[in-house]
């Protein structure tokens, strides 16, 4: 057993040698320490008020303080202008797919979109039912593993959607500059990168993502969105689909999903901590880097996209003998590794590493691989 034999390999990290738990799931996924003991602490006294944050009212100004300080921090990370708004929704992402298009399209106007991955393809079918789409680019028949970098937009559409980083096929757009001249409006599903990196987030008109990877806990989804681009559709909007009713209403139209906005709260919190987004920017370079290198050094394993198109959040591969696919899993499983078996449609194995995961559980992957390979190699 590997464990037995960890003295005698000095490849194998400390961490692995002392049986941590290294989380590597997709979604929902890893969250920092410190936000797990507020959170667990506020279930069952918030604030010292003798009530679990899981009872207390949307609409009191306990409440209240948690959602001012959420999109407070949300507005000062992404150093957003006073033209965005920030809104905490129900729904996910996946909710965004068809309110996006609710909100901006008309029935006889057309909205671009890039479809990169399985989510971008959701997106662009959700907004079919409400307008025209101009697929502008598709990776599709290449299995998504390369980011298309021709294509034209249509100077009359109403907006250009890109997802920023595609969770399944382990791709990423590295530089979102090459959009910000596109002459329309940017809409973008951050999903599972926002606030990893420094970007010009007031370049976007609208962004959204689920919570569930860099921001919070499931069941919330962020949304960040230039109120200037709104109410120009003249279809009717269903009340809790307007954006601007949630703007008005502060995040409060109707019952939001409390613990897990107090969730992003403490995450954000945590986020700045650290020295916001630049500084976890070059800690996930780090982690990425110290992954990529050792795939690319073992001959064992293979990656499935483009090299300049990797995603620093995701991390897709294969083996060269997919026969020993399984040997390594079972080995990761015994190891405490955790959500490394990559998505149903596409196999393999897929490593995420999000915002909270500490470079040392990298570092723990990458001996587990070295070992893996000198022992079957």
């Amino acid at each position: 057993m590997l464990k037995e034999q960890t003295n005698k390999n000095s490849n194998l990290s400390a961490e692995l040698q002392a049986g941590a738990i290294h989380n590597f799931n997709a979604g929902p996924s890893i969250l920092p320490k410190e936000v797990f003991e507020e959170a667990s602490r506020a279930v069952l006294n918030f604030n010292d008020t003798g009530l679990s944050i899981l009872e207390i009212g949307h609409r009191t100004t306990l409440f209240q303080a948690v959602m001012d300080e959420a999109r407070s921090l949300v507005k000062e990370l992404m150093s957003l202008d006073n033209d965005h708004e920030v809104l905490f929704l129900h729904g996910g992402a996946t909710t965004q797919f068809m309110q996006v298009p609710m909100n901006l399209l008309e029935e006889n106007e057309m909205a671009a979109y890039t479809d990169t991955g399985v989510w971008a393809g959701k997106a662009i079918k959700e907004a079919k039912l409400f307008g025209h789409v101009d697929v502008v680019c598709s990776g599709k028949d290449s299995n998504y593993n390369f980011l298309p970098k021709k294509f034209n937009i249509t100077p009359t559409s109403k907006y250009l959607h890109l997802t920023t980083n595609n969770t399944i096929s382990g791709t990423q757009w590295q530089d979102l500059s090459v959009f910000y001249n596109a002459g329309v409006p940017l809409a973008a599903d951050m999903s599972s990168d926002i606030l990893s990196r420094e970007i010009d987030f007031n370049k976007f008109d609208l962004i959204y993502a689920g919570a569930q990877k860099n921001v919070g806990a499931a069941g919330v989804n962020l949304v960040v969105v230039n109120k200037s681009i709104l109410g120009k559709v003249s279809r009717n909007i269903p009340t809790i689909m307007d954006y601007r009713n949630h703007i008005e209403a502060g995040s409060l139209l109707n019952t939001p999903p409390v613990f897990a906005i107090y969730v992003c709260m403490l995450t954000l919190r945590w986020l700045k901590s650290q020295g916001g987004v630049a500084a976890i920017e070059k800690i996930n370079n780090a982690k990425a880097k110290l992954f990529y290198d050792e795939l690319d050094n073992l001959p064992i394993f293979k990656g499935t996209v483009a090299k300049e198109d990797r995603s620093k959040m995701n991390a897709c591969f294969v083996m060269e003998n997919a026969d020993l696919e399984k040997s390594f899993l079972d080995l990761c499983k015994k190891e405490n590794m955790i959500g490394v078996k990559g998505h149903r449609l596409v196999g393999g194995f897929r490593v995420s590493m999000y915002n909270a995961l500490p470079i040392e559980s990298v570092k723990a992957l990458t001996d587990l691989m070295k070992y893996f390979a000198e022992k079957k190699g």
